[in-house]
């Protein structure tokens, strides 16, 4: 720990030290029991991290007195259901700071009810601390937790080997359970692998050397949480700023602020702002209430721009040569965290970047066997499984591959309805119909009739009303309120241009509601079959429409149809 600054310009020192120190987030994970908390509140306690009025709590909470005695875990088990389970439930977040660098822990859950929980602790690390109980081996949990730090693109971690205690310290022991998990993690995609024999109640190897293990060589793991490097862990090369807000003042300022997501921004760089494509140049970077010549990730920045240009919340500045793909479906691979399973008739939003937008899994390719990590086929996600899944958005993406760029490549599903999370995604793959941005801002490619689709979330389709106007007027306001494309018929139309109309406007995407003042049934089926593009439908044939307002069940009719994907 640092002395404590005694005049003002050491206290100034004191501060510019602490804030160049480099920030390390890693979180703890494992099966339940592992001692995750304990671990933690031991890290804090040796490492002189722990408040005196934090220590005098827990040592009243703690029936035997003397410090030997202290319950590290209630240090970062604060909820009460917490204490009385004697498991992690949410993610507790903790800061301490050493003299070599800062961190934040996130002590995540156990219990395999709560992976959604440590899948949020584990989005933004940089390190696993994969906890396992020297007795029990690596169990299912354990690869579990491993696999989701593998899919969030965490590239370091420590398979901490706890209560070496309890098998006599044995490196035979520790070796076998090294041996175990080297084989399982030959499977993922994670760059560095250290194992570290502790017992975190007594302080084996966490903050000191343990003598009772004099076997092992390696690191303590603090000395190897200060010493990791992950510098390099970020895309530093392709700039992403996502727009988080605009700031205006009454003297004409006009700034855009967030967080540079990935690459270095500079003053004077010529920029490309999604989705609009138009470009402009950096004229100033406001960073720690001062201006600044270049910021890097994750830097919190205001910039403004040479060029008066419309740039809004979920706008992106970006790199002109070095571009996202602009796409509307992607390939993910999805953990699901509600208890609902996946439904693959709702719609969900889409949070991505700043964006916030409507989407729909289309369909599930495939489950992952946390075990052998092997591919299973499935219709459905259930509770903690993992998949891969292609997912279909409203509106376009500005978006890389989770490998490439984490920042703009992983999103999370959000129920409209409840507002509840129910699942994490890191973007696998792009559909290669999607559009990308030229180096001259222009993509220059037709819309797909599949865009206009996803957009709007319904195919083009042709309605007779016949001679029910008042039917006609009605389906139009409802279908309209629903985010429709849709436009009503009512004047009249030559047989022989009937079959142009209808193939410009389903081309066009629209459900066209067409009464017999413009045309009679016969004469409008037979020119949606030379059309060739679109779906004939009679309102008559319309399910029992007694029972309810005609307009309803002829909605009803057109989701039967598979014409309107479902209401949110």
């Amino acid at each position: 720990m640092s002395s404590t600054p005694e005049s003002l310009a050491d206290f100034e020192h004191f501060v510019e030290q602490a804030v160049s120190k480099q920030l390390l987030r890693f979180f703890t994970a494992g099966s339940v029991d592992d001692g995750k908390s304990t671990l933690i509140g031991r890290l804090l306690y040796d490492a002189q991290a722990v408040y005196e009025d934090q220590l005098a709590d827990v040592r009243k909470n703690t029936s035997v007195e003397g410090a030997s005695a202290i319950d590290f875990a209630q240090l970062t088990d604060g909820l009460r259901a917490e204490r009385e389970q004697g498991i992690t439930i949410d993610v507790a977040y903790r800061f301490f700071s050493t003299v070599k660098r800062q961190f934040i822990i996130a002590d995540t859950p156990g219990h395999e009810q709560y992976t959604r929980n440590m899948a949020t602790g584990a989005s933004t690390a940089s390190l696993a601390v994969i906890l396992i109980d020297a007795r029990k081996g690596v169990l299912p949990q354990s690869r579990r937790h491993a696999f989701i730090a593998s899919l969030l693109g965490v590239n370091h971690m420590v398979v901490a080997v706890n209560k070496m205690d309890l098998v006599e310290f044995s490196e035979q022991r520790f070796e076998e359970i090294r041996d175990h998990f080297s084989s399982f993690a030959a499977l993922l995609q994670i760059k560095d692998i250290c194992f570290v024999p502790i017992s975190a109640l007594h302080g084996d190897n966490i903050v000191h050397r343990s003598e009772r293990m004099p076997w092992y060589s390696g690191p303590n793991l603090l000395g190897h949480l200060e010493s990791v490097h992950i510098a390099s862990d970020r895309n530093l090369t392709e700039m992403r700023f996502p727009v988080q807000y605009v700031i205006r003042t009454e003297d004409g300022f006009r700034g855009y602020a967030g967080y540079l997501a990935s690459g270095i921004l500079r003053l004077g760089d010529k920029v490309t702002i999604l989705p609009s494509r138009a470009t402009s140049y950096i004229k100033s970077l406001h960073a720690h209430g001062k201006e600044v010549e270049q910021v890097f990730p994750p830097m919190a920045v205001t910039v403004t721009l040479s060029d008066d240009v419309d740039v809004s919340r979920g706008a992106m500045l970006v790199h002109p040569l070095h571009a996202p793909r602009v796409a509307h479906t992607v390939d993910i691979r999805l953990v699901w965290m509600s208890e609902r399973m996946l439904d693959l008739t709702s719609s969900f939003l889409i949070k991505h970047t700043t964006q916030t937008v409507r989407g729909n899994v289309r369909h599930v390719r495939y489950r992952v066997n946390i075990n052998t990590l092997e591919k299973e086929p499935a219709d459905h996600l259930a509770l903690n499984d993992i998949g891969a899944v292609t997912l279909e958005c409203q509106q376009p993406l500005f978006c890389d591959t989770y490998k490439r760029n984490a920042a703009t490549g992983s999103m999370v599903l959000i129920d409209p309805i409840t507002n509840e999370t129910v699942g994490a995604g890191m973007i696998t793959g792009i559909q290669a119909d999607n559009l990308q941005l030229a180096s001259d801002g222009s993509a220059g490619q037709p819309l797909s009739r599949q865009e206009r689709v996803a957009r709007r979330r319904h195919y083009p389709a042709v309605l007779w009303v016949g001679n029910n106007y008042h039917l006609q007027r009605e389906l139009e306001r409802m279908l309209f309120e629903r985010g429709c494309l849709v436009h009503a018929i009512d004047e009249p139309i030559a047989p022989e241009y009937a079959a142009q109309l209808v193939g410009i406007l389903s081309s066009a995407g629209l459900i066209s509601i067409w009464s017999s003042l413009a045309l009679g049934s016969a004469e409008l089926e037979n020119a949606v079959q030379m059309a060739e593009n679109s779906t004939f439908i009679l309102a008559d044939d319309a399910v029992d429409p007694g029972s309810e307002p005609v307009a309803i069940s002829v909605c009803k009719l057109l989701e039967d149809r598979g014409i309107l994907f479902p209401p949110d």
